[in-house]
């Protein structure tokens, strides 16, 4: 679509590192959006590689419309998706991992549910990774649903499609990507899985190592059942 229409959906990437992933995102990503007014975000993290000039080359290519937002130092993954959410212009957001695993093509498909939620979450069927992550991600997705109950098959899924709205009335604190189901269901929120492809990384390397997803969150894991403890469901606010 035009760069000059008011965009539906706002694409928020965070990279760090990737500069052989930014232009082809963006270039799947004005494919999969072709008929929807729609802006990218790429949130690079303290980088220190071309990503930057990566997304500028994006933008002089005519790749829809592309912003660059850039951090001082790194901050991670939760900082850098707070900073592209706060200066999208859409009400309605898309996230995607810098990684290139995230097929920008299953947007629509997530965008299409945002009447039946307020958060459409990714659900990796088929893991395209070492057998060593995927099971280090099944234990991480099982401890958080046990401890949390937030129904969600797939926490860590990169992919998923949110109303800024709501996200914005959300607590913020680091890692905080990684309980987004839990968080919008505290908030009185909807919350839905949909099917989503899920492909191998072919250019750059990991930035997580082995015990980023499981031991570092269980600090994590109780902060948003304390959080979840407090929260005063059903309150109503009337101005007379």
């Amino acid at each position: 679509m035009s760069d000059s229409a008011t965009p539906e959906i706002s694409v928020v990437i965070p990279v760090c590192n990737e500069e052989g992933n930014v232009i082809p995102l963006a270039r799947e990503i004005a494919v999969a959006l072709k008929a929807t007014p729609f802006e990218i975000l790429f949130v690079d993290d303290g980088s220190t590689d071309g990503t930057a000039a990566a997304v500028l080359q994006a933008r002089r290519e005519g790749l829809g419309e592309i912003r660059l937002l850039k951090h001082s130092f790194r901050s991670g993954q939760s900082a850098a998706v707070c900073s592209g959410v706060r200066a999208a212009r859409a009400p309605w957001i898309a996230t995607l991992d810098g990684d290139g695993q995230n097929d920008p093509a299953d947007i629509p498909a997530l965008y299409a549910e945002r009447h039946t939620a307020e958060l459409v979450m990714g659900n990796r069927t088929s893991r395209r990774d070492t057998w060593l992550r995927h099971v280090q991600s099944r234990v991480a997705n099982g401890v958080r649903g046990t401890l949390l109950g937030d129904g969600t098959p797939d926490t860590g899924c990169g992919i998923k499609v949110m109303q800024r709205d709501a996200f914005m009335d959300l607590p913020r604190f680091d890692h905080m990507h990684r309980f987004l189901p839990a968080l919008f269901l505290r908030a009185g929120c909807r919350v839905k899985s949909v099917p989503v492809r899920h492909r191998p990384r072919e250019r750059g390397v990991s930035k997580y190592g082995l015990f980023d997803r499981l031991w570092v969150g269980i600090v994590d894991i109780f902060g948003v059942m304390w959080l979840r403890r407090r929260h005063q469901s059903g309150l109503q606010i009337r101005e007379e």
